[in-house]
C-alpha cells in the first residue's frame, strides 16, 4: 500500500479554518452593511441644527430682523428718547436669536402694526415696507390665523387672558354683560372684540394700537377699554393713580406665538428653542423675562393674573443627535447652560 502523506490532514484542518473564517468575515461584512445602512438612512432621516439653519437662510446672515410692538409697556416697548426696545416679548426675541446664533447687537427690532402681523411686514421710515424674519408681537394663536396666508405660528411662549380696564374708581367689572350698551375700545385685530361683541359691548375699534384707546378712556369717550391682561397690566402698572384692571372670568386663554411665515425650517429652530428653554433647568431665560418684566405688574393687577407664570408646553423638535446626546436629557444647545443662565439674567440689551 502506499505511504500516506503526512500533510493532507494538516492541510485539510487549515483548509477548513480558512473556510469558517471566510464565512465568519462575511457574516460579519454583512452584518456591518446591514447595520451600516440602518444608521446611514436613520442619520439622514432627521435634520441637523445645522440642517435647519441652511434650509431657513440663517447661514451667512449678519442680522435677524424681528417685527414687535412698540406701544406696550413690558411687553413691547420702544422708548421715545432712546429707541431702545424694552419687555417681554423683546427678552423672548433675543431667546430665541440666540439659539439661532445671533448676537443680542445683531438682533434688530422694528415696530409692526397689529394689522401687519399676518403679513409680517415692517417700516423703518426710510423706505418702502420690509419683511421681517420673525414676528414676537403679543399674536395669539387662533385657528382663523393658523388659515391665513403666510400666518405660521410656533409653539405658543406666554398663557394669559382677556380682561379689562377702566379707570380708577369705575364700578366693579366681573364680566363683559357689565359693560353692556356702554362703549368700549379695542382692536378690530384682536381676539377680544368677539366675546365683547357678543356681551352686548358697543364695540369702538379702528384703532392701529390699543394705546390710541386711553386718550378716549381718559376723555370720557369710552368707558373701558378690553384685550389681553398681559397688555393691559403694562398700562396699569405705568399709571395705578389712574388705571384699575378688572378680572372678567374668561377661561378662554390666550396663546402667544411667534410667526415665521412661510420658513418653516426656521419654524422648528424657534421651536427647539423653546423646548430648550421649558425644558432645561439650568435655562433660566424665560424665567428671567418673566420676573424682569411681568412679576412686577402684578400687583397693580390685584386679582386679574397678568399671565401665567410657566412657560407653556413645547413638544419636542426631532433633530439629528447621538443616541447619547439625546439620552443625555435635554438636547444638546449651541451654548453652555452658563452662558446661557447669565445671559438671560442680564438685563444690559
Amino acid at each position: 500500500m502506499p505511504e500516506e502523506d503526512s500533510t493532507e490532514a494538516p492541510r485539510g484542518r487549515l483548509f477548513r479554518h480558512w473556510g469558517r473564517a471566510a464565512r465568519l468575515t462575511a457574516l460579519l461584512i454583512a452584518l456591518a452593511l446591514v447595520v451600516g445602512t440602518g444608521l446611514y438612512f436613520w442619520w439622514q432621516s432627521e435634520p441637523s441644527e445645522d440642517d435647519l439653519k441652511t434650509e431657513a437662510m440663517l447661514t451667512g446672515k449678519s442680522q435677524l430682523l424681528v417685527g414687535v410692538l412698540g406701544d406696550i409697556p413690558g411687553i413691547g416697548y420702544r422708548d421715545p428718547a432712546t429707541g431702545v426696545y424694552s419687555g417681554f416679548d423683546i427678552d423672548i426675541a433675543y431667546l430665541v436669536a440666540e439659539d439661532l446664533g445671533f448676537r443680542p447687537n445683531q438682533v434688530r427690532f422694528l415696530t409692526i402694526e397689529n394689522e401687519d402681523r399676518g403679513r409680517m411686514l415692517v417700516n423703518d421710515g426710510q423706505g418702502p415696507p420690509l419683511a421681517a424674519d420673525l414676528v414676537v408681537a403679543s399674536y395669539s394663536i387662533t385657528d382663523e390665523r393658523i388659515q391665513k396666508q403666510h400666518v405660521h405660528f410656533s409653539a405658543p411662549y406666554l398663557e394669559t387672558e382677556q380682561s379689562v380696564m377702566t379707570l380708577k374708581g369705575h364700578a366693579p367689572v366681573s364680566d363683559l354683560s357689565d359693560l353692556a350698551g356702554k362703549p368700549v375700545c379695542t382692536l378690530t385685530t384682536a381676539t377680544s372684540s368677539s366675546p365683547a361683541g357678543q356681551a352686548g359691548v358697543l364695540v369702538k375699534g379702528n384703532k392701529t394700537k390699543i394705546s390710541d384707546c386711553l386718550p378716549g378712556l381718559l376723555s370720557g369717550e369710552y368707558d373701558a377699554v378690553t384685550t389681553d391682561a398681559a397688555i393691559l397690566a403694562g398700562f396699569v402698572h405705568a399709571r395705578p393713580d389712574l388705571y384699575e384692571h378688572h378680572d372678567i372670568g374668561l377661561v378662554a386663554s390666550e396663546m402667544y406665538g411667534i410667526n415665521t411665515g412661510d420658513n418653516d425650517a426656521l419654524r422648528q429652530l424657534v421651536n427647539l428653542a423653546l423646548y430648550r428653554s421649558r425644558n432645561d433647568p439650568k435655562d433660566t431665560r424665560w424665567e428671567a423675562a418673566y420676573d424682569r418684566n411681568l412679576s412686577p405688574e402684578q400687583p397693580d393687577s390685584g386679582r386679574q393674573p397678568v399671565a401665567i407664570n410657566k412657560q407653556p408646553k413645547v413638544d419636542e423638535v426631532r433633530i439629528r443627535q447621538w443616541p447619547w446626546e439625546r439620552l443625555a436629557g435635554v438636547m444638546h444647545a449651541p451654548l453652555t447652560a452658563d452662558r446661557r443662565r447669565r445671559r438671560g439674567v442680564s438685563s444690559g440689551r
